[in-house]
């Protein structure tokens, strides 16, 4: 089953979701944010498919949020507001999936992918990929997930010293940290044990993994009632700043940033 986006390939109760677009780098530009969601309740219904392993494809497994996204949002407070509630849709369709996900890691991640990653009940990468959230470097806040996300799995004074400097962590930090949960030594590894844990998985009772799946989403559910909407209108709120125009435009001209706090 292809999509623009994401392709989804099921083989004995295993289905890989993968991002299929390397020439964007895979950012969650309003195509990817809007389909994915629709896969995610296709999986979820389809009683064949018992665990799901997510991939990508290209150099990196995803550039995060896209630039174009912040510029079109700064102009106009429409499409803004239409961001945050397709973001919104987007990390609560994640964070409520009902079966096991195992996610593999075998390049560089940003942003809003990381957060999703980090919402799998398993997580697959090599010692030397990182997992980072900038949104602070440009300009915004870390509201598409991060602050619901990081503090989850990496408990709270980890998840500032994060997110409020921008730094990535490592896959062997991230192990370390119980982030990551299994780590293969190559990048042509990471998939092949991502499926063998989803192979592994799905092929205990059903019923059993999957309703054990939905009892531990409350405690990512209860996380994400308190912050995300919040966190989701604070981002917008700093997407309107000069700043953030202004690290789109130094991103892209390969210097400092100029900030101005406004």
């Amino acid at each position: 089953m292809t999509r623009r986006a994401v392709e989804v390939h099921t083989d004995d109760h295993v289905a890989e979701l993968r991002l299929s677009r390397p020439e964007t780098l895979n950012a969650f530009d309003d195509v990817l944010v809007n389909e994915l969601p629709g896969v995610l309740i296709d999986l979820a219904r389809d009683g064949d498919v018992r665990a799901v392993v997510w991939t990508s494809t290209g150099k990196h497994f995803s550039a995060g949020g896209d630039m174009e996204t912040i510029l079109a949002g700064h102009r106009d407070l429409n499409v803004l507001l239409r961001g945050v509630d397709d973001g919104r849709r987007l990390f609560r369709a994640f964070a409520d999936f009902p079966k096991p996900l195992v996610t593999a890691v075998h390049g560089h991640s940003f942003g809003v992918a990381t957060s999703l990653i980090f919402t799998s009940d398993a997580i697959v990468a090599t010692p030397t990929v990182r997992l980072s959230d900038p949104h602070v470097h440009m300009g915004l806040v870390a509201g598409d997930g991060g602050c619901v996300a990081w503090p989850l799995s990496a408990g709270l004074i980890r998840a500032k010293r994060k997110l409020l400097w921008g730094e990535p962590l490592t896959g062997q930090e991230a192990f370390e940290l119980g982030l990551v949960t299994d780590l293969a030594d190559d990048p042509d590894r990471v998939r092949d044990t991502a499926f063998e844990l989803a192979r592994r998985v799905s092929n205990i009772p059903p019923l059993a993994t999957q309703l054990t799946k939905r009892s531990l989403n409350k405690v990512l559910s209860g996380a994400t009632d308190q912050v995300l909407d919040t966190s989701f209108y604070l981002e917008a709120l700093s997407n309107r700043s000069a700043d953030a125009v202004e690290a789109v435009e130094a991103f892209k001209e390969k210097r400092e940033g100029r900030w101005t706090g406004a």
